[in-house]
């Protein structure tokens, strides 16, 4: 306790680049990039695949992906292949890891949707497209929305690794720390990513309330 008060107390922490403000930015923003450049590319193609059924072994091999990604060695490689001063050392891993949750979430989702739903939808004259935007994404909102929580959660917490190849973001707080001994830096590092983590939890919680439709909620609460 007193190794946390000795760090948040210090107004050294709380200015400049390196202060915990700085930090916290840096730390967003690479795990916002990471997670919207990780939407572009895994919500479509799992909406695509949960609604043709086509290529459904994209989800099985992305799931068993995110047990093995090691996501420290990624960034090597990539800075021994693209160099470092650059994002891109920590963007890809990032984006690696948080694909599969989501790509499988949203073709869960989609796929989950009762067949008498489907047939009701395509009973009123409703397309293919319109079923998938007016019915099925409706209805598969909270697992979507779910993939989006844990891999929003996991990137926050694996942006740390940005410190490694000389990039900021709180990770620096935990690298720097353990290099120098400097144990309050240490652990209010990781005290920052944990509430950080906490925080996403707490505004995808929020966001669930707001996008997800009451009807839709107690069905899922049902199951």
């Amino acid at each position: 306790m007193n190794w946390l008060i000795d760090f948040f107390g210090d107004p050294a922490n709380w200015s400049g680049p390196g202060g915990i403000p700085a930090r916290l930015l840096e730390h967003v923003e690479f795990s916002v990039v990471a997670l919207l450049l990780s939407m572009l590319i895994a919500i479509p193609l799992g909406l695509l695949i949960g609604h043709t059924g086509r290529g459904a072994v994209l989800v099985v091999i992305a799931a068993n992906a995110a047990r093995a990604l090691p996501t420290l060695g990624l960034v090597v490689l990539i800075v021994l292949l693209v160099g470092v001063g650059t994002t891109w050392p920590v963007l890809l891993p990032l984006v690696a890891l948080a694909i599969p949750p989501i790509l499988v979430n949203t073709y869960e989702g989609i796929r989950g949707v009762e067949d008498d739903l489907r047939d009701a939808a395509y009973g009123m004259g409703l397309r293919g497209g319109q079923v998938l935007m007016k019915v099925l994404v409706p209805v598969a909102m909270p697992l979507i929305l779910l993939g989006l929580r844990v891999a929003a959660i996991q990137v926050v917490a694996t942006a740390t690794v940005a410190a490694y190849v000389g990039l900021g973001g709180l990770g620096r707080y935990i690298i720097d720390g353990l290099a120098t001994k400097d144990f309050p830096s240490t652990i209010g590092g990781a005290v920052l990513v944990a509430a950080l983590a906490l925080v996403v939890q707490l505004c995808f919680a929020l966001l669930q309330r707001v996008v997800v439709s009451p009807g839709v909620s107690r069905r899922s609460g049902l199951r």
